[in-house]
């Protein structure tokens, strides 16, 4: 990564979700200014780390039809055969499951992996296991999206909380056309993102292979199957 790009991704404007904690480091800057230098310096490096996990870099998907891309910056800490969330009502037929560990330094925006339409969101409450444990898919606290691709096909996306505070904000709702590499939610601090693929679908990455949300391919899919003959 050139030095120039590097910048842009570390100085990149923060996501709305940050605004919250960047107003608390400001308070907390001020109140040092009035009454004690050693608060001012703790305000002003909660808002800084705030602004560097917070932030919100432009990304630009492949023009590629058929490709199903990376739904969150971080590393692939598991590529398995596994059921959807059966909250989703996709059906007891095992897809892969693509599973993105974020740290606290990946970007926590959640991107669209393809273009389509969400038919449900699901919320469950759980645990707050470490999110690289494979454990956390079905444990941890999470939401759930499935998305109908214009072929008719279904995937899932699971925002699914990690071991530190968190909180999980989803910005989309059910019925609404999405398109892919678009921002859907955040997560914070520290977490996961599964994609389940389409059933055929076969995927192209690698344990501790790094991704970069709405742009990193990690699918193709294959033709979709005539709907009924002639």
């Amino acid at each position: 990564m050139s030095l120039a790009a590097t910048a842009r991704l570390v100085f990149a404007p923060p996501h709305p979700a940050g605004r919250p904690f960047l107003l608390i480091g400001g308070l907390v800057f001020l109140a040092g200014l009035l009454f004690a230098a050693w608060l001012a310096w703790v305000g002003l490096l909660f808002a800084a780390f705030c602004l560097y996990f917070f932030r919100d870099p432009v990304r630009v998907p492949p023009d590629r039809p058929g490709v199903l891309l990376a739904p969150a910056d971080g590393r692939v800490v598991s590529v398995a055969s596994a059921l959807p969330p059966p909250e989703l009502g996709l059906g007891i037929v095992p897809r892969w499951r693509v599973g993105i560990f974020l740290s606290l330094f990946d970007v926590h925006v959640n991107r669209m992996p393809a273009d389509g339409t969400v038919t449900r969101i699901a919320y469950r409450h759980g645990r707050f296991l470490n999110a690289s444990l494979d454990k956390a898919s079905a444990a941890n606290e999470r939401n759930a999206l499935a998305i109908r691709l214009p072929d008719g096909r279904e995937i899932a996306v699971v925002q699914i909380a990690g071991l530190v505070p968190r909180r999980i904000v989803c910005a989309v709702r059910e019925g609404d056309a999405v398109r892919a590499g678009a921002r859907f939610g955040i997560i914070r601090f520290g977490s996961r993102t599964d994609l389940y693929l389409p059933p055929g679908t076969v995927p192209l990455v690698a344990v501790g292979q790094r991704m970069v949300g709405g742009e990193t391919v990690m699918g193709l899919l294959p033709p979709a199957a005539p709907q009924g003959g002639s």
